[in-house]
């Protein structure tokens, strides 16, 4: 498996993204489930995953039970948008568990470490342009 693309949202709104070089430890958790912040190097913390994408970009949908991808017939949801309410389209959707072509996983906070996210992840400071 590659590396996973971590978004992780914090409780004030920010979001941080991490690395992951190897996200076996991931492997077959899905959507809404909790994990502990030490399998991802963030001790202390306890996480939710609230959704991702695979290498397609297909984003993950609840309530379709696979790793794959599939095509669903929906009016509305995780990745449909219909031009008439109430149309149905049919979509193509990555199922609601992490697997090897999963890329990217979101992840909201649910309770905070002692050590806070921006000293664990820096702030990123602007470039500044002095005036001349």
């Amino acid at each position: 498996m590659a590396g996973l693309t971590l978004t992780i949202s914090s409780k004030d709104g920010k979001s941080y993204l991490k690395k992951l070089e190897d996200g076996s430890t991931l492997l077959g958790r899905k959507l809404g489930e909790s994990i502990n912040g030490d399998l991802i190097g963030l001790s202390g913390y306890e996480l939710k995953i609230s959704g991702g994408s695979d290498s397609s970009g297909f984003p993950m949908r609840p309530g379709l039970e696979t790793s794959g991808k599939k095509k669903i017939y929906a009016k509305s949801g995780v990745g449909i948008k219909t031009r008439f309410k109430g149309n149905y389209i049919r979509k193509t959707v990555a199922g609601n568990t992490i697997g090897q072509r999963t890329v990217q996983v979101n992840f909201s906070v649910l309770k905070e470490g002692k050590k806070s996210l921006v000293d664990l992840f820096g702030k990123k400071e602007e470039a500044k342009e002095t005036p001349q």
